[in-house]
């Protein structure tokens, strides 16, 4: 009991004390390396199952004395690692009882997954809220009503974004919290009587939950640009089109400050968060799609975030998957979490950008806030999110797009599924199913304009579809539900983009 206190009371203290620049300053120059070779060290004397896992590896934890070294260490996954063990096991000293909190992931991938830890552990994260409400929102100087709606309950987004925001509050931060969670009702009253209280308000979510909330509002009349909205996303890669159009409707006038997207696991917490200057990048790479190919190797556009190294420390093999360790209820060596993307160094990014004509912190309008060197990671959508068309990978990115564009977006609430049919003389084509808003019929009027619309953001986007794809079967066929259609939109349910 006493080693809970005091692993608290060091935690907290380091948290309260330590001012945001002074730990950003210190990420950008400490050995990250180094920090990760300790972790191992630490987690190999403590954590029994990482005990055995080594031990059945026939690796010695004594002979990991290099980064070198650290590299050739196995990777762990969920079926090698996490659901080959115990709980316990999987904990520090094999004792649940060390942590006080569990979570639980979606599921999306398979069976649910476990995910206790301590209050301790929240910190690291917290910090990530912290650089997104100071440096982007300004929270410590704004008095901040922050509204949760991710879905509450066992699930890890909305009880562990609730609890990082209290630190917040309790670092200094003048932030307060209500929790209506996904319930639209409540988001409308708590918005509409609270927030005429505070400076600004924030809107925490995943972000078809949001545009939804946000359009709905509109239609009740709420009037969300009195209320100086900001918003957090997590969960899913949308293109800049869509925070520009969900920007518009809250009446957002600076997209680089007015919203943020963090990029977390139910496994770690938040790994990494969008930043004033990588929103600046991403949305410069967006209008230029040729330059976004070469750097990041692919025809979408990937969530680009900045991170502390060593808080959570990644790597990027070969085929192009992440893995990263950090310290949690469960802590993780080289875990493969199944996310394609990369790596960039600060002095990388810039040096690339310049070269290809563009300088991000003369574009930045930095409000006198604080610029950091922290390394970049870029995340593209789970690959099962893809069909393959001609041999050409369509991505539900490319297809937001075309959703998203001035002329379609007021008819649709962004939802859609693809897939490859074939139809009766067996001839392959690529079918969109989209949801439209409330309050509108289907036309074929609505159809032309859409695919139209899609098959030319393809074309500018994706070079496989352009090259692979026959031209008299690039147009997708579309066809539009009603909203909330039970066959495909369910209402409740987490949207998925694509059937196989």
């Amino acid at each position: 009991m006493n080693s809970q206190k005091q692993r608290l009371v060091a935690a907290l203290q380091t948290f309260l004390d330590t001012p945001l620049d002074a730990q950003l300053q210190q990420a950008a120059s400490t050995d990250s390396q180094r920090i990760a070779l300790e972790l191992f060290g630490a987690i190999a004397t403590t954590v029994p199952a990482y005990q055995d896992f080594l031990r059945k590896q026939e690796i010695e934890p004594e002979k990991i004395q290099t980064f070198s070294d650290f590299q050739s260490l196995p990777l762990t996954t969920k079926s090698n690692y996490l659901q080959a063990y115990p709980l316990a096991a999987l904990c520090r000293h094999g004792k649940l009882e060390t942590c006080d909190f569990i979570a639980v992931s979606s599921g999306s991938t398979g069976k649910p997954t476990y995910w206790p830890r301590f209050v301790s552990d929240e910190f690291s994260i917290a910090r990530r809220f912290e650089q997104v409400f100071c440096d982007s929102f300004g929270a410590n100087t704004k008095s901040t009503l922050a509204v949760v709606c991710f879905p509450l309950g066992t699930w890890v987004g909305g009880m562990y974004t609730t609890s990082c925001c209290r630190h917040l509050a309790a670092k200094g931060y003048p932030i307060t919290l209500i929790t209506p969670g996904n319930n639209k009702t409540e988001i409308f009253r708590v918005v509409q009587e609270l927030a005429p209280l505070f400076e600004q308000t924030v809107l925490l979510g995943y972000p078809p939950f949001l545009k939804d909330a946000i359009d709905s509002g509109i239609t009740q009349g709420i009037e969300w640009s009195r209320y100086s909205i900001k918003l957090v996303f997590a969960g899913e890669v949308f293109s800049e089109e869509w925070r520009s159009l969900v920007g518009e409707r809250v009446g957002s006038t600076n997209p680089c400050y007015d919203s943020a997207s963090l990029y977390g696991t139910a496994d770690a917490g938040v790994l990494g968060n969008e930043t004033p200057l990588s929103i600046c990048i991403r949305r410069f790479l967006a209008n230029c799609p040729d330059i976004a190919r070469i750097l990041f190797g692919e025809s979408r556009l990937p969530t680009l975030v900045q991170y502390d190294p060593n808080s959570r420390f990644f790597e990027t093999q070969e085929d192009g998957t992440l893995l990263f360790s950090g310290d949690n209820g469960i802590p993780l060596i080289r875990y493969h979490i199944s996310d394609t993307g990369g790596i960039i160094s600060y002095d990388e990014m810039l040096r690339f950008l310049n070269e290809n004509g563009f300088d991000p912190l003369k574009a930045l309008n930095s409000q006198n806030r604080e610029i950091y060197p922290l390394p970049f990671v870029y995340v593209f959508g789970r690959s099962h999110f893809t069909v393959s068309y001609f041999g050409a990978n369509i991505y539900p990115e490319n297809v937001m797009v075309g959703l998203e564009q001035h002329e379609i977006r007021e008819w649709v609430t962004g939802k859609f599924v693809m897939e490859v049919k074939e139809d009766d003389r067996n001839n392959r084509f690529l079918s969109i199913v989209v949801e439209l808003g409330s309050e509108l019929e289907a036309s074929p009027q609505i159809e032309r304009a859409i695919a139209m619309s899609i098959h030319t953001q393809l074309l500018r986007l994706n070079s496989e579809f352009a090259n692979y794809v026959p031209p008299e079967y690039q147009s997708p066929q579309i066809t539009l539900t009603a909203l909330g259609d039970p066959e495909y939109f369910p209402l409740g349910v987490k949207h998925r983009y694509t059937r196989k």
